[in-house]
């Protein structure tokens, strides 16, 4: 994964300032992971009280405009970004809210698909594929069957 020092490489050979609050974004997001504004926004305030959440989405959409951040919805109110790395998708669980790690390979027919058919070249560098999983199928499954059986027992 590319760490808040490599971005912050990055954006000085494309001619942007190196910013206090630039370099605040960039550690918070490194520090947390797949990390919401808003908590970006509370963790630089706790070094810098004078930072506004506007700095915050401005910068972020900077980093992403950049391919230096990736925005992701995994589900839930926020949206997530992450520093830039390898391409790698998720799987997430509509019930649990589990994520999976999926390696990019899996994408990489979808992403030829698309520019042989339509000449589209999709950004398939971070997606969530939204499902359920294993274990809350087969809780599901149990419950079904206890349901069923209960049913069936008030039907004689």
């Amino acid at each position: 994964m590319a760490g808040p020092k490599r971005a912050q490489e990055s954006l000085q050979e494309i001619g942007y300032r190196l910013t206090p609050q630039r370099m605040m974004i960039l550690a918070a997001i490194q520090e947390s992971g797949h990390v919401s504004a808003d908590e970006i926004y509370e963790k630089v305030r706790e070094e810098y009280a004078f930072m506004d959440i506007a700095t915050v989405y401005r910068t972020l959409a900077l980093l992403k405009k950049l391919h230096l951040v990736t925005e992701t919805d995994l589900g839930g109110a926020a949206t997530r970004y992450e520093l830039s790395a390898e391409p790698h998708h998720h799987l997430v669980c509509r019930d649990c809210g589990a994520t999976t790690p999926l390696d990019n390979d899996l994408f990489e027919p979808l992403r030829l698909t698309l520019k042989e058919r339509f000449g589209f070249a999709a950004e398939l560098e971070h997606l969530p594929v939204f499902g359920v999983c294993s274990l809350c199928a087969s809780q599901a499954k149990r419950s079904e069957r206890r349901r069923s059986g209960a049913r069936a027992g008030t039907a004689s």
